[in-house]
């Protein structure tokens, strides 16, 4: 498995999220964990602009060859973006995990929450 970023917040189901706390948003992706486990990615299915998602609803999933599996919302908020290179290019959840396979951007409804969310070193205990 490959280094796991230190300046990204993760959850127990495999999520990351890189917080831009003066702007209130943050990226939402899947961890290279998540992505290793799933095999190789062929699809993704995400929200629509303007979708609000409660923290641990399901926003969207990620079909490989192996399974299906939903992704879970880290935090609650609006989504803002969804990454458009996915729709042609699922294949970069697996080859750029924490770069150019970024899933959504969301508004945040409470920055400072981060209530649930893992660091780094929490997280690579949990894999």
């Amino acid at each position: 498995m490959s280094d796991i970023p230190e300046n990204l917040s993760y959850t127990k189901d495999h999520e990351w999220l890189k917080m831009d706390v003066g702007a209130g948003e943050a990226l939402v992706g899947i961890t290279d964990h998540a992505q290793e486990s799933l095999g190789d990615i062929t699809f993704v299915e995400l929200p629509e602009l303007g979708a609000h998602f409660s923290a641990g609803d399901v926003f969207g999933v990620v079909e490989s060859v192996k399974a299906a599996s939903d992704l879970y919302m880290p935090l609650s908020g609006e989504v803002l973006e969804v990454n458009p290179s996915l729709e042609s290019s699922p294949e970069l959840l697996n080859t750029s995990p924490y770069e150019q396979g970024w899933l959504v951007r969301v508004k945040l409804d409470d920055p400072q929450s981060t209530e649930g969310l893992l660091s780094a070193g929490d997280y690579a205990n949990t894999v």
